[in-house]
């Protein structure tokens, strides 16, 4: 049985411009993915014949118009129709948490490897990216910082993610212990500033020594307090919400877990509407009845499907190096070769998707929810993506009817185009 899905009116008419994406499930360096012919940006064109899903619910035989890199509202009559029967046009994915792919890792390498793992994601539909960095030395973690910024001015990256070394050495994951330390906010500020500007989140344990007073800190600068790899109690994790935490996450991994008389923090994130929590749907980090616990406790409006991707994502099974720790991939599974821990993912955000309203059964207007929108509005840039309307930015996706990808648009190029 297909997932369900409500509807909007028919013949809707949007404008927007998005990237492209490979297949679902494909592997290879992004070189080796179909890029096909790219429409001028002086020649608006119109994507007819889908379903297509809007903030309001899918339209069925919906149109959506681009005019040069924006969705408008209505057609200009020099337009090209393209039709596309038997099709899903959906936003561009959104990615808050991704620390590389075909073969790149964004906390190491040159600049041209960084855009080859952000194209290589593209190609998978993800239009928008955070690029999220491992626990390294404070000083090595604010250069990366520096080089990452400059890619978010460009607008290459939609920011920086600081994933560690603020976090607790008991629940370290793919992690190196001996770089991890408390998170003094004058170490915080330190990574915060020298991503002049282009910081969006930084994880942290927050019950850890000065883990309340960061929170704080970064909330007052507007970046992102997230709440992981952490061995907080419920009360302990209920403190940092309060104090300004919005984001938990890859929820259930790398916390307690989830205990009928020490709930843990869990619980709290669960519970609380003020909390966004983070979900890596690859079938490996979280069994479906995990899941669909979060999306029947927090709704699909405080969920963001994200891929926590490392460098084999895209690329294929090998040796890889997540920061100074090495990862064997083995069956699309990364994990560290001393000691076994899951070290990151190799799922693509097409994936995710996919899995969400095949296998978990959930409706493709709260999987697109989960992809686009909540991490959109998380990151302050619903205004320009995370939903097809007009004047938005022409990011989106296209699938066939089994919901596989078949292109990828951003900025009204096609990434892959789906003819």
């Amino acid at each position: 049985m297909a997932p369900s899905h409500t509807s909007a009116p028919s013949g809707a008419v949007l404008t927007d411009a998005g990237s492209g994406s490979a297949p679902s499930g494909a592997r290879g360096t992004a070189h080796s993915a179909p890029t096909g012919p790219r429409p001028t940006r002086d020649a608006p064109f119109v994507l007819t014949g889908a379903k297509v899903v809007l903030p309001t619910g899918t339209a069925d035989n919906a149109q959506v118009v681009i005019d040069g890199t924006k969705i408008t509202e209505h057609a200009p009559e020099a337009a090209e129709f393209i039709d596309l029967p038997g099709h899903w046009v959906l936003p561009g994915f959104v990615d808050l948490h991704n620390h590389g792919g075909g073969g790149a890792s964004f906390t190491s390498g040159t600049v041209e490897d960084v855009l080859r793992g952000i194209h290589t994601h593209r190609l998978h539909g993800t239009t928008t990216l955070v690029a999220s960095t491992v626990t390294g030395d404070l000083d090595g973690l604010a250069q990366r910082a520096g080089l990452l910024s400059e890619l978010a001015e460009q607008g290459d990256l939609a920011g920086i993610h600081f994933e560690g070394p603020f976090i607790s050495p008991c629940r370290k994951g793919a992690h190196s212990e001996e770089l991890l330390r408390d998170p003094d906010p004058a170490d915080v500020r330190k990574l915060v500033d020298a991503a002049r500007g282009r910081a969006a989140m930084v994880t942290l344990a927050t019950e850890l020594p000065g883990g309340i007073d960061s929170v704080r800190l970064l909330a007052e600068h507007g970046v992102i307090a997230a709440i992981g790899h952490t061995d907080a109690t419920y009360e302990q994790t209920r403190e940092a919400i309060d104090a300004g935490a919005t984001v938990a996450t890859h929820l259930f991994n790398a916390m307690p877990p989830l205990g009928h008389r020490d709930p843990g923090p869990i619980a709290a994130l669960l519970e609380d509407d003020r909390i966004t929590v983070e979900l890596i749907n690859d079938g490996t980090h979280l069994h479906p009845a995990a899941l669909q616990l979060a999306f029947r406790h927090a709704g699909a409006e405080r969920v963001a499907f994200i891929t926590d991707a490392m460098d084999a994502a895209g690329f294929g099974d090998g040796r890889y190096m997540l920061g100074p720790l090495e990862v064997e991939v083995a069956d699309g599974v990364a994990r560290l070769v001393d000691g076994g821990s899951i070290a990151g993912s190799t799922l693509t955000l097409d994936r995710a998707l996919h899995r969400a309203v095949t296998i978990d059964r959930i409706p493709i207007e709260s999987a697109v929810t989960a992809l686009s929108a909540n991490p959109a509005r998380l990151l302050g840039l619903y205004d320009r993506v995370g939903s097809l309307e007009p004047g938005k930015d022409a990011d989106l996706v296209v699938l066939d009817a089994e919901f596989v990808l078949k292109g990828v648009m951003r900025k009204g190029e096609w990434v892959v185009d789906p003819r």
